[in-house]
């Protein structure tokens, strides 16, 4: 007899070699009927997998995350299977499952149309229908890499010939489709009844640009019509949201072919990017920090100090300036050691608080390259706090607290993540454990849930991840805190402390918007154009109903100028319908139109962008309401 105990702490026994449906099925039939998985003494695994030791089992469904993946790692097997059958000489490569649905990567010489995909959908129904059961086996190297070879799958040959020695080789079969694959999957291909196939891109073979370009087929799956239709209708809304459709709507930025993944800003995306960088500065500096500037370009010693020269440089940008070797920084934090080292520090100038506002640069690959999303040169909000051991939880409590109220001004939730330490880590298991205690502790006494991802963080420390969630209910991983040992150790940075010796101080490096070209991408997105009245780079248009107007239309401009708000006149000899679209496809938040009898009345007539005519106000009345929204970000 085999114990296994439940998540609820319930021990049932059963027969050594139960499978886990089975385990299912004797908890409830309805229950067995949505599980698509398992974890086993925390290993993922199938329904047909058979338990042989006591175990910790939690059956898996769809809405977990892991049962998720199962299903559409299923998903993408039946993809690949409709693909072989109408493409057969078509070669498979990879296919994982990913957030919100999966793709294959296929190497042939047929290049896939929107026409195709429909019928591989058609073909994938087939496939469904027939209810396949998905068996796995395994091979030994030898009869797996002669397997493949005879099936003329090359790039699976190699994937088996990278694995180590004593590696686990297994793989899924369906009817006449097998496929190397670690699983583990749905018991048969019937489960997979609501999915759709999205698009079509180029994905190079292992992600390295000299190798062949292959083909990429992005799909979705769910377990039923209702929430696949949802969505898709959020993929047809995050469309319409598109930072770059919007930004060039707008004339925020723009990518030329002069400097891909350099994006250019335009006057009104810097008015945004500028409000930005003043509301940072604006907390900062009420926060206790000082900000400092370092050079973009420093020389390969500091590099090789900070350890980027070895570990970093096919991200680099490097240049030889007097036959000595340079890189451009791909980000700030080695010139802000340099910064502490200045000068001789005190324990009594702890904490240090020191903020950066710098420009990085680091090569990405063309094909990932994203409008404001993934560059080559973007701004990072860096901050390091410079402090004693003892200062830890305070200083993180005051980062989160930071953290949450530059988020919650934009309207963002967010959830938090703590990633501890990693096998492969540097640094004594006293540090760690400091670390890691501290960082719980700031996250537990400042109130934040959290989730832990054990030895997933940094090699040089713990860290806690901020997941900011859009109104599409997408997550972006922005703001990071640090806890870094080596750094110090590696500039030798040092403090005098209260018995008069050298100590190490402890450096936590943490970021906010991350990078200020994707945070601004971000807030495209969330929301849609439709800026808060205090970011709007454009907060009101003042529209004459004729030329007669303009006069007066100026004389309130100067007005509005003169209080800081971001105002301009359109003297466009155009119909007043037209000019009212015209600031409505421009989302500024206020129109303001002027006649004959708002001349007479010393008035405005306002139109709000989200609310459409709110009335007649007197140009001072408009003037303080608006004021009154962007001193308190509305």
């Amino acid at each position: 007899m085999v114990k296994i105990t439940l998540p609820d702490g319930s021990v049932r026994e059963y027969q050594k070699g139960i499978k886990v449906i089975d385990i299912a099925k004797d908890i409830s039939e309805g229950l067995a009927r949505v599980v698509v998985g398992a974890k086993v003494n925390d290993e993922v695994v199938g329904l047909k997998t058979e338990i042989d030791e006591d175990s910790n089992v939690t059956l898996l469904k769809f809405n977990d995350e892991d049962g998720a993946d199962i299903f559409r790692h299923t998903s993408t097997h039946i993809l690949a299977q409709a693909v072989k059958r109408l493409f057969p000489d078509t070669k498979l490569a990879i296919g994982p499952a990913i957030k919100d649905g999966f793709y294959y990567d296929f190497d042939t010489e047929h290049k896939f149309t929107p026409d195709d995909l429909e019928k591989i959908e058609k073909e994938m129904k087939k496939i469904v229908k027939e209810d396949l059961d998905i068996e796995r086996f395994e091979l030994d190297r030898d009869e797996a890499i002669k397997f493949l070879k005879d099936r003329g799958e090359d790039y699976k040959v190699e994937l088996v010939e990278d694995l180590p020695e004593d590696a686990v080789i297994s793989f899924y079969k369906q009817g006449e489709f097998v496929d190397l694959c670690a699983g583990p999957h749905l018991p048969s291909t019937k489960k997979v009844k609501a999915f759709k196939l999205l698009s079509v891109a180029g994905a190079y073979w292992r992600g390295d640009e000299n190798n062949k370009m292959l083909q990429r087929i992005y799909g979705t799956s769910f377990e039923n019509k209702k929430d696949l239709k949802e969505h898709l209708e959020r993929l047809e809304e995050a469309k319409k949201r598109d930072h770059r459709k919007i930004g060039k709507e707008l004339k925020l930025f723009t990518v030329l072919e002069e400097g891909p993944g350099f994006p250019f800003f335009l006057p009104k995306g810097m008015e945004l990017k500028n409000k930005l960088l003043e509301y940072w500065r604006e907390v900062h500096k009420k926060a206790g920090y000082v900000e400092v500037e370092t050079p973009i370009i420093l020389n390969k010693k500091l590099w090789e100090t900070s350890g980027h020269w070895y570990h970093y440089k096919e991200n680099m940008y490097t240049l030889k300036i007097d036959d000595e070797d340079y890189a451009i920084k791909p980000m700030n934090c080695p010139g802000g050691m340099l910064i502490y080292k200045n000068e001789m520090r005190s324990y009594r100038d702890f904490p240090m608080r020191v903020g950066e506002i710098g420009r990085v640069h680091r090569h990405e690959l063309s094909g990932t390259l994203h409008g404001l999303m993934r560059v080559r040169a973007f701004t990072q909000d860096d901050a390091h706090i410079f402090m004693l051991p003892e200062q830890i939880k305070d200083e993180i409590k005051g980062v989160a607290k930071l953290v949450d109220e530059v988020y919650s001004t934009f309207g963002f939730k967010y959830n938090v993540e703590l990633s501890t330490r990693p096998e492969d880590s540097l640094g004594t298991d006293e540090e760690w454990e400091m670390a890691e205690t501290a960082l719980k502790e700031a996250l537990d006494e400042f109130g934040l849930e959290y989730k832990v991802n054990e030895g997933d963080g940094a090699f040089y420390g713990p860290k806690i991840d901020f997941h900011l969630e859009d109104c599409l209910g997408r997550t972006w991983q922005c703001g990071t805190i640090q806890l870094d040992f080596q750094l110090p150790r590696r500039f030798e940075l040092t403090y005098v402390g209260k018995d008069g010796e050298k100590h190490r101080p402890v450096v936590i490096h943490r970021v906010v918007f991350g990078s200020i070209e994707r945070f601004i991408g971000i807030l495209i997105e969330h929301f849609a154009g439709k800026f808060p009245v205090w970011l709007a780079p454009e907060q009101v248009t003042i529209l004459p109903i004729s030329d007669k107007f303009n006069d007066y239309a100026l004389e309130i401009q100067n007005k509005l100028e003169e209080k800081g708000i971001r105002v301009e006149v359109d003297t466009r000899s155009e119909k007043i319908g037209y000019k009212i679209r015209e600031a409505q496809l421009q989302k500024i938040p206020y129109m303001l139109i002027v006649g004959e009898k708002e001349v007479e009345e010393g008035t405005v007539s306002v139109r709000s962008r989200d609310e459409g005519d709110t009335g007649s106000l007197k140009v001072n009345e408009f003037i303080d309401r608006l004021i009154d929204e962007v001193e308190n970000k509305k």
